[in-house]
């Protein structure tokens, strides 16, 4: 109860912050860019370190790569259907397939299932939604837009982000024992992911435009918040009977609102920014109660 009441209080803090300009119009780039470099790195090296290597991880990382592609599907059937544009019908695969697993998940998994849960939702935030939006997510922003990302530029993305970068660095390290200072300093440092995070959400909150694409949000949000996290309920727990702490994390990480890094793509690719931002601050309002009732579920 005292992390989500951090967590709320840290996005309330950033919308009020940004309502009263009492921030500077970049400084959700620059928190950003700490999560991303400083803060995301650490929790990755701390928590992967401890990480037990078995059967789960292939479910945890497959759930990102499902939902996407299920998504894909789902949405590429709705806009033939509904003759949604190609930019509209692109934005909602992107945001409707993409799961803010990180700078969102990662924190309210914290504040639902404690420091034990982070080791399973970074697999799935970085083997999963991270790597299906740096292959298959750029790669359909580019076909329903105008441009086509080369294998190089791809392969770059991928290797050169930085909390990749630890990850490969934390699996190499697993059979070794951390001293205690760098311990500390890990976590410490991973220590300030929360509140950052969700400072940085609130600050980027933007509901204009919202009558003119109700009917749209409607759609992509109730597969991302409703029917995705459903399908894979169904999967893993009805037809595979897979149990246990890393499989209900992983059910919890499907439920999770869109992801901002998959709007700000989709915007850069010009695919329905308005739809696209919406979904994400939408959403992320909207998580809080479906969330919990994933939660209770689960």
């Amino acid at each position: 109860m005292n992390n989500l009441l951090l967590l709320i209080l840290c996005f309330i803090a950033g919308v009020l912050l940004r309502r009263f300009k009492r921030m500077p119009e970049n400084a959700p780039a620059t928190l950003n860019s700490f999560i991303i470099h400083v803060s995301l790195p650490a929790l990755t090296l701390l928590y992967v370190h401890e990480l037990k290597i078995s059967g789960d991880v292939v479910l945890i990382a497959a759930m990102a790569w499902l939902v996407f592609c299920l998504a894909a599907g789902f949405f590429w059937l709705l806009g033939r259907r509904l003759r949604l544009s190609r930019a509209t019908t692109g934005a909602l695969m992107l945001t409707g397939g993409l799961g803010n697993t990180s700078f969102f998940g990662l924190p309210m998994v914290e504040a639902f299932y404690g420091k034990d849960g982070l080791s399973t939702a970074i697999i799935a935030d970085q083997l999963g939604s991270f790597l299906v939006l740096s292959v298959v997510g750029i790669t359909v922003a580019g076909i329903y837009s105008s441009g086509r990302p080369t294998a190089v530029q791809i392969f770059k993305r991928i290797a050169l982000f930085p909390p990749f970068i630890s990850l490969l660095i934390a699996l190499l390290l697993i059979p070794l024992e951390y001293a205690d200072w760098f311990f500390t300093l890990l976590k410490r440092l991973g220590d300030t992911l929360a509140p950052l995070a969700l400072l940085s959400v609130g600050m980027q909150l933007r509901l204009g435009h919202l009558a003119e694409h109700r009917r749209n949000l409607a759609l992509g949000l109730g597969f991302k918040l409703i029917l995705a996290p459903l399908a894979i309920w169904l999967l893993y727990v009805q037809m595979l009977g897979a149990q246990g702490l890393a499989i209900q994390v992983t059910l919890f990480e499907a439920a999770m609102p869109p992801m901002i890094t998959a709007a700000i793509v989709a915007s850069e690719h010009d695919l329905d920014p308005p739809l696209a931002n919406l979904m994400v601050a939408v959403g992320l309002l909207l998580s809080f109660f479906t969330l919990s009732a994933w939660w209770y579920v689960f």
